[in-house]
């Protein structure tokens, strides 16, 4: 189990030194912003919709490793994908952050998060760019703050 944490871990710091998707879209169709007021995290979301598919997304912002991490995980895998899949997909890993539901199948690369759920003080990290993309999705202005 050791090698598959350290290959987790490994996933973790490579998107936190080469985040994907790190960039602002000013045609964005859907932007929110988020804040954890407990560490200091801020992730802006900003996403285009056309036809009721993700075709872009990108995040700007600063954060902890995990936050960061968590939000170039999350943009890879939204794009292509419809906003109900968005909504599904935001559910899965919601309850695998806070719950520690490990139902993982069929989010690919977001596994690499499932034992973050053992350190309720980073929880908050990685959940920040999810609830940032709900509130945009649902075209929220308010700031989206991890409770």
């Amino acid at each position: 189990m050791n090698d598959l944490q350290d290959l987790y871990q490994q996933v973790i710091i490579d998107h936190n030194h080469n985040p994907r998707n790190f960039k602002e879209i000013e045609q964005a169709s859907h932007v929110a912003k988020g804040h954890n007021p407990l560490c200091g995290d801020k992730i802006d979301i900003y996403i285009i919709i056309k036809d009721n598919l993700i075709t872009d997304v990108g995040f700007t912002g600063s954060g902890c490793a995990i936050s960061k991490a968590s939000s170039s995980l999350m943009t890879e895998a939204l794009i292509g994908k419809s906003i109900d899949e968005a909504d599904h997909l935001f559910e899965k890993v919601h309850d695998m952050l806070t719950k520690g539901k490990a139902d993982i199948e069929g989010i690919g690369k977001l596994a690499v998060l499932s034992g973050v759920h053992k350190f309720p003080a980073r929880v908050k990290c990685a959940i920040l760019p999810w609830r940032t993309l709900k509130n945009a999705l649902e075209n929220k202005d308010q700031i989206a703050v991890t409770e």
